[in-house]
Parts: structure tokens; sequence; C-alpha cells
């Protein structure tokens, strides 16, 4: 019995394969209303920069150095973060994030966890602001 190649394309949801090659919002702010970093165990480190107008996201863009993974997850986070409430924007979980890409490979919840974390720094560091 010959071994199955692996497909990355056929592995993968849309939903995941569209956050994971989006790249529209990455960038820095100058004068971000918040900022948030983090650096993971596995040495991706995501950052965060926050627009925020009447206390609503209106814009997230990030930098990045990480697998493809945390591109799919910071993109995600991107995607339930703006046009929220910053109080509601609390309420993202990585879980959240994981189950919305539905393919996140095995393992790599902590993509997910890197990138809500340097989240809520972001929303921390506006609320320190205001």
């Amino acid at each position: 019995m010959a071994d199955k190649k692996f497909d990355f394309w056929q592995a993968h949801s849309l939903k995941y394969l569209e956050m994971a090659f989006r790249n529209d919002n990455q960038g820095r702010l100058e004068v971000p209303d918040g900022y948030g970093s983090r650096t993971g165990d596995c040495g991706d480190s995501v950052e965060f920069y926050l627009s925020v107008a009447n206390n609503y996201i209106d814009t997230v863009t990030y930098a990045i150095q990480g697998c493809i993974n945390t591109n799919a997850c910071v993109n995600a986070v991107i995607y339930f973060a703006e046009n929220k409430h910053v109080d509601d924007a609390w309420a993202i979980t990585p879980e959240m994030i994981a189950d919305y890409l539905e393919t996140l490979p095995e393992g790599h919840l902590h993509c997910a966890e890197l990138a809500v974390g340097a989240l809520y720094q972001a929303l921390a560091d506006y609320n320190k602001k205001r």
C-alpha cells in the first residue's frame, strides 16, 4: 500500500487558507491607540496596532515574524476584533480562533494563544492610555 502524500491545499479549510495567506493588514501604525506584542516559546512574535474611535476598534494592523499558522491566527483575531467595542474584544479566545479556522493543525493552539495574547496586550495598552 503506497503512502498517501500530504496535500496542504486539501488538508485545510477555505477559512484557514484565506487567513493564512492574507496580508492586507500587515503594517505598523505610527501612533496607535493601543499596542501589544508577544513572543511565543516557539520563537514566533506578533505585534498588534489598534486604531480606536468611540471605544470601537476601527483598524487593526500587525507585524509578524512567524509561521503560516500564526499568520492565520493573527488574521482570524483581526476578523473578530475589528468593528467591535473594546470591551467585547476581551471575549476573543484562542479556542474561538481555532474553531473559526477549522483546520489549525493539531499541536498549534499555541499560535492562537500567541495572537490572542498580543491582542490582550494591545487592549490593555489602549485602556491604560485613555
